[in-house]
């Protein structure tokens, strides 16, 4: 009988290279940007009213282009313009959010009851309020130099609120209740002087309801002792 021929050794299966570890970008490595871009809806109309807000405070509003707004937001300049027609209806919608505030103090019901010198103190702490929180707005309010027709309708409307303010303290002194010197004119902007020097230095922290009451407190303690008659 013929030998049987010698069996083949079994084929080995084939050999995976090994795979390459992944590899970091070093720090001076350019980053692609996302394939995809930020949606048209990444932004809320009073989210990207707050981003101008602060580009218009750190630049001034005449230094700010569309192009600075754009850059801070993240989305381009046809998707902001898919929210408001230029960057002036952005600075008369801030400027307008902080007016509503103060115009609503002198609706309030305690504006409105009592004694001229009781409504007044009462103006004059719901304003440190209110300006504490819109700080952005109320700042962007007290800087616009009347560039712009919207500015300029700001500082008449920044007159109306003074005159009305004014009228107070006339009311007051003519009640006996504080000194008639200086005028009311004079007088009006020293307490708004007071309260709109607060812009330059306070800064909010989360959870500093107290901290803004102090400051309130201090405002009014200290304008009305001057005022007030001894």
């Amino acid at each position: 009988m013929p030998a049987e021929p010698p069996a083949e050794p079994p084929a080995e299966p084939p050999v995976e290279p090994p795979a390459k570890p992944p590899v970091e970008p070093s720090a001076g490595s350019p980053v692609k940007p996302s394939a995809k871009p930020p949606g048209r809806d990444t932004y809320t109309p009073e989210s990207l009213l707050a981003v101008a807000v602060e580009v218009f405070n750190e630049r001034g509003y005449d230094g700010t282009s569309m192009e600075h707004l754009s850059r801070a937001a993240g989305i381009s300049k046809s998707s902001i313009y898919h929210h408001v027609r230029s960057k002036e209806e952005l600075l008369r919608r801030a400027i307008a959010r902080a007016l509503d505030g103060l115009f609503a103090i002198l609706d309030e019901p305690d504006a409105g009851r009592g004694r001229a010198i009781e409504r007044l103190e009462h103006v004059a702490r719901r304003t440190t309020e209110v300006l504490m929180a819109e700080l952005p707005y109320v700042t962007l309010l007290l800087r616009v130099r009347g560039n712009t027709r919207t500015e300029r309708w700001a500082m008449e409307r920044r007159r109306e609120f003074d005159h009305r303010v004014a009228g107070l303290l006339k009311a007051a002194a003519a009640e006996g209740d504080i000194r008639s010197d200086p005028d009311a004119r004079l007088a009006t902007r020293l307490l708004f002087g007071m309260i709109n020097s607060i812009v330059e230095w306070y800064r909010p922290q989360p959870g500093d309801a107290a901290d803004r009451e102090r400051v309130a407190d201090a405002v009014v303690r200290l304008a009305f002792e001057g005022l007030r008659k001894q």
